[in-house]
């Protein structure tokens, strides 16, 4: 039987962690991100792929293929969050659940980062908490997919 799986995806400039605004987003890399999550995911019963991307339409890709692969979704779609309809119907469009990631706290930010497309897709939204937030993603979907995963069991 294989693990369940999840897909963790970073949009754009979060390929840049670790140099862009440290003030803000801290001193980790995305490969340091990748590793905690990894550890994290092993520890907690799970398979983990992890992808970044500055593209919407790769992102959309990876969303789209998804689904019969993985069991749910983190995302951290970065600036994509305030302006993308696209990620929003492509998330709501592949069913499985979802949990938004955001390093800073996006509301305590310029007022145009409070609204997110992307939370209408989520089970849940985790903003200001830095690299702990993708943990607690991991978590918290972990437990969603167990759940799922019971009940299947007993029906």
């Amino acid at each position: 039987m294989s693990l369940p799986s999840v897909l963790l995806l970073n949009g754009p400039n979060l390929n840049l962690l670790g140099s862009r605004e440290p003030e803000i987003y801290g001193a980790e890399t995305l490969d340091d991100l990748h590793g905690l999550c990894n550890k994290r995911a092993k520890a907690l019963g799970l398979s983990l792929t992890c992808q970044q991307s500055n593209w919407e339409g790769q992102l959309l890709d990876w969303i789209h293929a998804a689904r019969g692969i993985h069991d749910g979704i983190i995302i951290n779609p970065g600036a994509l969050t305030h302006t993308s309809v696209a990620l929003l119907d492509a998330l709501k469009g592949v069913a499985l659940p979802v949990i938004e990631v955001h390093i800073s706290n996006i509301h305590r930010r310029e007022s145009f980062r409070h609204q997110s497309y992307v939370s209408q897709a989520a089970l849940g939204v985790i903003c200001g908490l830095g690299l702990e937030g993708y943990l607690l993603a991991l978590d918290a979907l972990a437990n969603v997919i167990n759940s799922k995963q019971e009940s299947y069991v007993q029906a």
